[in-house]
Order: structure tokens, then sequence, then C-alpha cells
């Protein structure tokens, strides 16, 4: 369940490639439709503004637009999200909420500030606003799918957590990419290991979310869960899945 102040950290194994997800929940078809990812670098260049649009239909073909965003280099680490619904009818509006870190997973807190403009969007609402809606629960329920099923909102989660990793020296250093990572079941430690022999190399630790930066083709694995790990040929290659 979420609620205003809490969200729960759930995550679900679905490692796609394409801009085109599909979650499937009691036998219903849900989708969340990943759009474009805006990147501009900060005004100071020490950071990147990041922001992901995307679409939600629900099963009787309930409509609603989203945009979520973080800013590299930024602190303390708080994202920020609008969701609209009902364009162009009565009571419909977009609800703006900022994303942070809570314990283990993370949460969410309805703001007055609006973020983005959504095309199912209408007026902006404040936090009261929104609390007072009929439809806030419709719109949680959107968020919980979106941060489950968004691989951009993965990324974002890790950047959320401050989630670390070890990684082998030369993946490190860039001199080899990723072939391989994978998530520990015993302490929840992120792995990437490159071509080379990791029992032979230095591991160094590091951030998830910077390893993504530097390689986005990672994105396609950041929700592997507890005791998992993925496999690739090579860069651009599938990612297999193994126990």
């Amino acid at each position: 369940m979420i609620v205003d102040e809490v969200a729960r950290p759930e995550a679900v194994v679905c490692a796609r490639g394409s801009m085109f997800l599909i979650s499937y929940v009691a036998g219903v078809d849900i989708q969340v439709l990943e759009g474009a990812l805006v990147e501009v670098p900060t005004a100071d260049v020490t950071g990147m503004d990041r922001r992901a649009f995307g679409e939600f239909v629900g099963p009787r073909g309930e409509l609603a637009s989203y945009a979520f965003g973080w800013t590299t280099g930024s602190d303390p680490h708080v994202a920020r999200t609008s969701i609209g619904i009902g364009a162009g009818n009565p009571g419909g509006g977009t609800f703006h909420a900022v994303i942070f870190a809570n314990e283990d997973g993370h949460a969410f807190s309805l703001t007055d500030e609006p973020f983005e403009r959504v095309p199912q969007g209408g007026p902006d609402l404040t936090a009261d606003q929104s609390r007072a809606h009929e439809d806030l629960p419709f719109v949680w329920w959107v968020t919980d799918h979106v941060m489950q099923h968004d691989r951009r909102a993965w990324w974002m989660r890790h950047w959320l957590l401050g989630t670390t990793c070890i990684q082998t020296l030369e993946v490190f250093e860039r001199r080899e990419p990723v072939l391989r990572i994978s998530h520990d079941a015993d302490d929840g430690v992120w792995q990437l290991i490159g071509p080379s022999d990791a029992g032979a190399s230095t591991g160094k630790v590091g951030h998830l979310h910077h390893a993504v930066d530097e390689d986005p083709s990672l994105i396609d694995v950041l929700d592997l869960p507890p005791g998992r790990s993925a496999v690739r040929a090579g860069v651009g290659k599938y990612w297999t899945g193994h126990l």
C-alpha cells in the first residue's frame, strides 16, 4: 500500500530492452510505457538533470501520464514526480510529489511545487488539494507501478539509496565493459565484472548509479533481486538471468 508519506520498496524481475513494458497483475493487463528521457547538464556543469516521461494504461483503460526526475550532484538526494489524470475533464489535475530514501526503500510526500507538465494532466494541484482528491489512491497506484516497471525509475532509486557496488579494477577504470552483474543474497552487495577473471582482479567500491551513467545498457538489469545474476556476451547483447 502507498500512502502520502510512505511507499513500499518492491522490485520486479522485468529486464527488458524495449521501450514498451507490460506488467501483469492478477491476470489483468497493466501497461507502463516509457517515453522520452531528457538529460541536461546543471548550470555549474557539476551534475546532470534527468527527467523521464511516460504513460500508464490501467486494466479498464484508465489513463495517466507521468514524469519523474533527479539531479546528480545534488545533496540531499531528493527526486520529484508528477502524475496527471483526467485531461479536459472535471476533477482532472496534476499531482506533484517529492521522492526520498526511507529506510531500505523510498517514500513519497505531496508538494505544492509543480514539477512537470504531462499530457493527461490538468491544473496543478497543491498538496492539500491532492490529499482531498477522490482519485489520490489511483494516483499512488500509478506511481507504484511506474517505480516498479519503468527502468529509469530503477536507476533513480539506486541514486536515491546510494547503492554501492564492487567492480573489478578493469571495469572501474572503464578498460573493460560489464559482462556480468550480480546481487548477492547474503549481504545485498552488487558486483560488476568484465571479461577478466574477478578472482585475479582488485575490487573497487563505487556507486551503482555512476556505473549506469557510464554504461546506460546496465539499466535493463537494475531490478535484479538478491540471489540473482545476469550475463551478456558483449555490450549491446541481451542479458540472460541465472539463479
